[in-house]
């Protein structure tokens, strides 16, 4: 690193530990060395919007979707008035497709429980697609 001229962001260093529960539980490591400093093990951890966690159930990331989604069309249901009807449904639209479908190859294989999650807030999209709140 030095060689390179790169830096390590103490602030910024976690370490991450994955595998099934046994494995994890097997191997407690709660501190790992890294040059002059000490880096924490996390359970958790973002890495380009996406929330991993030592298990990689995607439980937390879909959470923080599912939460930022459901924020969003509150946001969107506030404005409706003052848009049109192909305009709430391309905002709404643009939406689903930014939140939903960023980094969706990794939810591949997720459980129903959380597929089922991640399908309501497709149906909320849909249906606040097509409503639009009569002016008063």
């Amino acid at each position: 690193m030095s060689q390179s001229k790169l830096l390590l962001n103490s602030t910024k260093k976690l370490v991450l530990q994955l595998g099934s529960n046994c494995q994890v539980e097997r191997v407690p490591i709660r501190k790992v060395p890294a040059l002059e400093t000490v880096v924490k093990v996390v359970d958790t951890a973002h890495n380009l919007g996406v929330i991993v966690d030592s298990h990689f159930m995607m439980s937390t990331h879909v959470t923080a979707v599912c939460r930022a989604a459901y924020f969003q069309f509150q946001q969107i249901r506030l404005i409706t008035r003052a848009l049109s009807v192909d305009a709430a449904r391309t905002l709404v639209t643009a939406f689903v497709s930014c939140h939903l479908d960023y980094c969706n190859a990794l939810l591949c294989g997720i459980t129903d429980n959380l597929l089922q999650r991640l399908q309501s807030v497709e149906n909320a999209a849909a249906r606040s697609a097509r409503y639009r709140r009569p002016a008063s």
